[in-house]
């Protein structure tokens, strides 16, 4: 009787344990149709980004190469390097969707890498332009451009720090600066680094480079924080040149001396440093207290100086004789 018992009470009991088992396989289902977990809510976040964004990035062709755009406005201005343009007056842009369009150069601002062109007869959607000041380390990023002419590519990272003084390599030094983990390749230039909500929060200009390996760094890029790029190609797009560069200036042209000061070969006339007594063939020794042994030391401490500061120059004299001068700096004008 114990044994027909068990026998009979298990089959029961299995039907139980099956039907609790659909129960909670529908249950889970269910749930994660209603809620989708984390990842699948960040990967998302990250479609949404590459949606609004992308079809405002632009492939750029020039004689001398490819770079990428940014949709700047409604008239079809389209912000991007001064590297990219270069000395180009004429260009081929190629939207997302891949129309070709003419443009022109508007204004290009070399000391900030920043210039603006404009396409004609083209509905281009404007991209929404984010306020950097608010970055903080750690936020993630997606950069979106055109390395080696591949249209629209993506890569994502994070917000890795907020530089001052970034040495473009050509003789400028960009006062503040965007380092991020996305990779920044060639033909990425000039394109977005866009953030979680898909806004632009800076122009991708550069990646650092290894000298150890003589190639770029992988995971160490820079971008043009979005609030300098709102104000120069604003003031490109108004007035085809740049007013206020907010650039502290000498007001001479100088050469290097293998690392024992910047040589200054010129002294142009009414500047801050003609007003202070610069001369032809003095070295400058430091700027406000900063060594200055190169050109792009110079630069990189100019950088961090506004005009109007009075500031101490030491020269070195071609007689050999040291002398301190006190600078008013000007503002840099656009080249």
């Amino acid at each position: 009787m114990g044994v027909r018992r068990l026998a009979s009470i298990w089959p029961v009991a299995a039907a139980v344990v099956a039907a609790g088992t659909v129960a909670a396989l529908a249950l889970a289902g269910s749930s994660t149709t209603a809620t989708p977990s984390p990842a699948q809510s960040f990967q998302e976040a990250l479609h949404g980004v590459v949606k609004a964004v992308s079809p405002s990035v632009v492939l750029i062709e020039t004689s001398s190469g490819l770079g990428s755009g940014v949709v700047f406005d409604g008239d079809g201005n389209v912000v991007t390097n001064a590297h990219v343009v270069g000395s180009a007056k004429t260009f081929t842009v190629i939207a997302s969707t891949g129309k070709q369009y003419s443009a022109k150069l508007v204004g290009s601002f070399p000391p900030d890498d920043l210039a603006v062109i404009k396409v004609s007869g083209a509905n281009l959607k404007p991209a929404v332009f984010g306020d950097s000041a608010k970055l903080q380390v750690g936020d993630i990023t997606l950069a979106i451009g055109n390395p080696l002419g591949l249209q629209s590519s993506v890569t994502d990272g994070i917000v890795s720090a907020r530089r001052s003084a970034v040495a473009e390599g050509n003789g400028y030094t960009i006062p503040s600066m965007i380092q991020t983990s996305a990779a920044i390749n060639p033909g990425n230039s000039g394109g977005a680094l866009a953030d979680i909500n898909g806004r632009v929060i800076g122009i991708p200009t550069l990646a650092a480079r290894d000298p150890s390996l003589g190639g770029a760094a992988p995971g160490i890029g820079f971008a043009i924080p979005s609030n300098l790029v709102k104000d120069i190609a604003g003031q490109l797009v108004k007035h085809g040149k740049v007013i206020d560069s907010h650039r502290a200036y000498l007001g001479v042209r100088v050469g290097e001396t293998n690392g024992d000061g910047v040589y200054v070969g010129e002294v142009e006339s009414g500047t801050p440093a003609a007003k202070a007594g610069l001369r032809a063939g003095d070295v400058i020794v430091s700027v406000a207290g900063k060594p200055t042994p190169t050109m792009t030391d110079l630069s990189a401490v100019l950088a961090r100086l506004k005009p109007g500061e009075t500031v101490s120059v030491v020269v070195r004299r071609q007689s050999g004789k040291r002398l301190t001068l006190h600078v008013t700096l000007g503002t840099l004008p656009s080249p």
